[in-house]
């Protein structure tokens, strides 16, 4: 390894080959910004990207319509763009679903290959009214394997779907004690990507557990709808203080 070492790098360049080698890191992490792609761009999905926005990250919003989001994006400035679901998922450093639950079959085969190791942060609740079958899979299997089953590969973290988009806009950024959001996945690097979004968007996050604990605070659920600080929220639905 040394002799390889030397023989590309001369003796005497060899303090500037290390000094290189060390600074690339850094130099990649500067050139990689913020970026949240939103598949979604209504109630819940245009006031988490205010929030994003408002903290300094880019938001690409997607719609099937996106020439219909362009008041938004006017509105919202340079560092908001928006276009499809695919170029949201592409652009992406992780990705906010906020889109009707009975979309993500098609959501999910449509984009298979982007959404593959794409962190995931799903907010997406089912209705019975509006949802049908698949409503009935997650009273069956839970809303967090449902997911699951429908975007295959994807390192989910459910987050932003317990409370309406409302009590998170009164709420974004409150003064301490802040308003607690569950998390829950089964990725830890990708629970971390969730526990920064939550924290950047004014919230304290309050990691529930893997994937499958997503049922304690899916709508109808006992932890659903909540105002509540991190210890409240933990003592609600049983996590470790």
């Amino acid at each position: 390894m040394r002799s390889d070492f030397f023989g590309i790098f001369p003796r005497r360049g060899v303090l500037a080959a290390l000094l290189c080698t060390l600074a690339l890191p850094a130099m990649a992490q500067s050139e990689n910004p913020r970026r949240i792609g939103i598949v979604g761009a209504g109630n819940i999905g245009g006031t988490l990207g205010r929030l994003w926005l408002k903290a300094g990250y880019e938001v690409f919003f997607a719609s099937r319509h996106p020439e219909e989001l362009k008041p938004l994006i006017d509105e919202l400035g340079p560092k908001a763009r928006a276009g499809t679901p695919a170029e949201a998922i592409a652009f992406g450093n992780a990705v906010l679903i906020a889109v009707p639950y009975k979309a993500y079959p098609e959501l999910g085969r449509e984009n298979a290959a982007a959404l593959k190791d794409k962190v995931v942060i799903d907010a997406g609740n089912a209705v019975k009214a509006r949802d049908g079958a698949i409503y009935d899979e997650v009273e069956k299997n839970g809303i967090g394997a449902v997911s699951a089953q429908y975007l295959p590969g994807a390192r989910i973290v459910r987050a932003f779907n317990a409370a309406n988009y409302k009590i998170f806009l009164k709420n974004a950024g409150r003064p301490e004690p802040r308003m607690a959001v569950p998390i829950a996945g089964d990725d830890p690097k990708a629970l971390e990507t969730a526990r920064t979004l939550v924290s950047d968007a004014g919230f304290d996050p309050v990691v529930v557990g893997e994937l499958e604990s997503a049922k304690k605070f899916a709508m109808g659920s006992p932890g659903f709808g909540h105002d509540l600080s991190a210890p409240e929220l933990k003592a609600k639905l049983g996590v470790a203080p």
